[in-house]
């Protein structure tokens, strides 16, 4: 594994499901937290690395991370998997091609690059549609790869049935929607220094892993330091999930910052 020089600056964009938290029409004791750290977006990271800025995955809420953010730069945006809480914010990608005058790069399985060609088909007709963003596709297997000179690894999952990639960038690794890890894969992530896992809720899952799931395979690794996302509102108030979790691992809250 090539040695990351830099640090990387990680920003939690969002940290909630497919559906986010609040739920819509729900009232339980979640969805109605004052605590912003009960308020989720849909889940993804931002990692500041030297002069790049590369995010991992945008759901539907990418356009409200940015601003959020302030978010003035984008040199990549890499897959984990191809379902909508994870690419249907694509189409707000134009806004950096208008004011950084470039193409954006983005990077995921052959699987995921045909999910986002079929639900954005004006993004790849043959003569470019004018106001589509403007976006150069890479296509990505299991093996590691580099973008401007700082590799990515990618980490096989399964999410359910559907294959799905997390990524190590250095000591830090990003795995969500996972509900399994294969041991040849583990030994990929074995060695971080931060891990990001995912964890629903309290309860098993057909395709996510529980916390107690999480917690025993962040055990199993030992990180120096771990966090909880793409937590639903059954996984209870952010406050109380705290005192539960052994002293290395925290659940993530929107807008988090994290140096690695």
């Amino acid at each position: 594994m090539t040695t990351l020089k830099e640090k990387i600056s990680l920003t939690f964009l969002g940290t909630g499901t497919s559906i986010g938290v609040p739920v819509i029409t729900c009232d339980c004791e979640v969805c109605t937290s004052d605590d912003k750290r009960d308020k989720r977006f849909r889940a993804s990271v931002m990692l500041d690395i030297g002069e790049e800025v590369y995010v991992i995955d945008c759901g539907p809420d990418f356009r409200v991370q940015m601003l959020r953010e302030k978010v003035m730069n984008l040199s990549a945006i890499i897959f984990t998997h191809e379902h909508r809480d994870h690419i249907a914010g694509l189409d707000d990608v134009r806004a950096f091609n208008y004011v950084l005058n470039k193409s954006i790069d983005i990077y995921g399985t052959a699987k995921t690059m045909e999910m986002i060609k079929s639900e954005f088909p004006y993004i790849f007709t043959e003569q470019r549609y004018f106001g589509a963003p403007q976006l150069n596709v890479h296509q990505i297997d299991n093996r590691p790869f580099m973008i401007n000179g700082h590799e990515f690894i990618p980490i096989k999952a399964m999410h359910g049935k559907l294959p799905v990639q997390g990524y190590r960038i250095g000591d830090f690794t990003y795995i969500t929607d996972a509900s399994g890890i294969e041991p040849e894969e583990m030994e990929k992530i074995r060695g971080s220094k931060v891990i990001v896992l995912n964890a629903l809720r309290n309860s098993k899952h057909v395709s996510h892993l529980s916390v107690g799931e999480a917690v025993e395979i962040l055990e199993e690794l030992k990180p120096e330091r771990a966090y909880l996302t793409h937590m639903s509102h059954f996984i209870g108030k952010h406050a109380d999930l705290e005192k539960k979790l052994p002293d290395f691992i925290k659940p993530a809250y929107d807008g988090l910052k994290v140096e690695i």
